[in-house]
């Protein structure tokens, strides 16, 4: 079927070519145009604007989004709007808060433009082996566009969870079950690499081990050890660890509906905090030791050079 791709980030230009491999046939918008003529080198067709992509378009037409969340679909969905059919669609296939949905669907409703959410899962292995959708929306209009999540996904890889916005909220648990399970693996390799055997220990070799037969073996336990592979002592990465949204919005609905999820938030602040090099609490903690019971404190020098200072 004919698609149209807006946003040909590392995501979604993956998913463009892996739908042309799949035949379908694929018009492509980006902003930056040079990564829509790299596209249309592969057979793709390219369009220099939302207009021209919708013109190229035979209804009903389908589009399929992969944006940054938030102000970058509304402001493309604002647009679309006045350049849509009663009966074209559009795929959200971003990171996308499952609230924001529902409240687009309603903006889109009043043109008789569908919207399906699809949570998108595989990163920039998709392209090889498929990525796992997680979609949601009206049913008919689900079933108009199977044949693309049929493509993209991987044999059993795709699935429909419901109304508007239960696609998204699928994918915002999965992404939290995945900061705690990244977290607790990088505190047992922590273990590992602080351990009195860590002399004798390569990590690659230890997640190798795990993956065959254990009950922690995983896909990220193979990133981990390709990870390792290359620097076991991962000394050219620094801790700095960045989060989309979805970890958020997970802590948020589990207050809202009064579930208890520590692990996530746990993972979630410990993402936060590898931002900050010191942080002010715990500087504070140090200098309340200090106060209370003339506990030892390292000082920066004027130099900026970290000096053992005695209370003594």
């Amino acid at each position: 079927m004919q698609i149209g791709m807006i946003g040909l980030g590392r995501m979604g230009f993956n998913m463009a070519r892996r739908l042309m491999t799949g035949g379908h046939s694929v018009v492509a918008y980006n902003r930056t145009f040079s990564k829509t003529e790299a596209l249309a080198r592969e057979g793709a067709v390219a369009a220099d604007s939302l207009r021209g992509l919708v013109d190229k378009l035979s209804p009903p037409r389908f589009l399929w989004l992969m944006l940054p969340a938030g102000g970058p679909v509304d402001e493309h969905l604002n647009h679309l709007q006045g350049l849509l059919s009663p009966g074209d669609g559009v795929i959200d296939g971003g990171n996308t808060f499952y609230k924001d949905d529902l409240r687009r669907m309603r903006f889109l409703s009043e043109k008789g433009i569908g919207l399906v959410d699809a949570g998108v899962s595989g990163g920039i292995w998709g392209l090889e082996i498929g990525y796992c959708l997680t979609v949601g929306g009206p049913q008919a209009l689900f079933t108009q566009i199977e044949p693309v999540f049929k493509t993209l996904a991987p044999p059993g890889g795709y699935l429909y969870c419901g109304d508007t916005g239960a696609g998204h909220f699928v994918k915002m648990v999965h992404n939290g079950i995945e900061y705690g399970m990244m977290q607790a693996y990088g505190e047992g390799f922590e273990l590992l690499e602080a351990s009195p055997y860590a002399a004798s220990l390569n990590l690659a070799d230890v997640a190798h081990a795990w993956n065959r037969g254990s009950v922690i073996r995983s896909w990220l336990l193979e990133l981990a050890e390709a990870a390792f592979s290359k620097d076991e002592r991962l000394s050219d990465i620094q801790g700095y660890i960045e989060d989309s949204g979805e970890g958020r919005w997970a802590i948020q609905q589990a207050i809202e509906t009064g579930v208890s999820a520590p692990v996530i938030t746990h993972a979630l602040m410990r993402r936060l905090r590898s931002r900050n090099r010191e942080p002010f609490s715990d500087r504070l903690v140090a200098a309340l030791r200090r106060e209370f019971g003339g506990h030892t404190v390292h000082m920066t020098s004027p130099e900026g050079e970290e000096t053992d200072e005695s209370s003594e």
